[in-house]
């Protein structure tokens, strides 16, 4: 295996892992930031407040892109499993 080989497969799964994190980190960005300026407008300094909205954001965001998630992970992992005797030679 060659040092250009395991980069390529290292960048990969760099990019698998932030193509699967990246829709639950934005849910949580974008319910943070909604959350955040309702306090500020509010005048509302409760560090928990905005706890169960990014729950619930996170949670209906993987209830929805779970089932991609899922099949792109299994995607993935079948790929790299496959590759295995290429990489051993």
């Amino acid at each position: 295996m060659t040092p250009d080989t395991i980069m390529a497969i290292g960048s990969r799964a760099l990019e698998m892992a932030l193509a699967l994190a990246a829709p639950l980190l934005l849910a949580a960005l974008i319910t943070g930031v909604i959350v955040g300026a309702f306090q500020a407008a509010t005048s509302i300094n409760e560090m928990t407040l905005s706890f169960i909205p990014k729950l619930l954001a996170i949670s209906l965001t993987l209830a929805i892109t779970g089932p991609w998630m899922l099949k792109t992970l299994v995607g993935y992992t079948h790929e790299l499993i496959v590759s295995i005797p290429g990489l051993i030679n």
